[in-house]
């Protein structure tokens, strides 16, 4: 009787593949393994590809604040070698003046300037 059940349902190509190689115990500790290291472990993909961003935003930072530098350094040494330079700023910046000299210093009402 359970040869003649057998010969009457024969398994699908399917089910026979989901036997062989899906529902094996190594298919299913290998699948488990990467779900654990895509998603949960503290080096996950998610995880590593977070930090990688950061680094990359550490990068351009860089980039920038060395350029700042560069522009800062040379301004300096501009400022340094040239006394009519290092005039120029102080009165600029500092409002300094030589003797017998007056400064005048213009403001503007902010309430009678248009807005753009």
């Amino acid at each position: 009787m359970k040869e003649l059940i057998k010969e009457i349902t024969p398994k699908s190509p399917v089910v026979k593949f989901l036997q062989k190689y899906i529902l094996t115990k190594y298919f299913i500790t290998v699948f488990l393994f990467l779900i654990w290291m895509v998603f949960f472990d503290n080096t996950s993909f998610l995880v590593v590809n977070e930090l990688n961003g950061e680094i990359n935003r550490y990068e351009k930072q860089l980039v920038y604040y060395k350029e700042e530098y560069q522009k800062n350094d040379d301004f300096f040494k501009k400022l340094m070698n040239n006394k009519s330079e290092k005039e120029k700023f102080a009165r600029e910046n500092y409002f300094m003046k030589k003797p017998n000299e007056e400064i005048f210093i213009l403001v503007v009402d902010s309430s009678q300037v248009k807005k753009n």
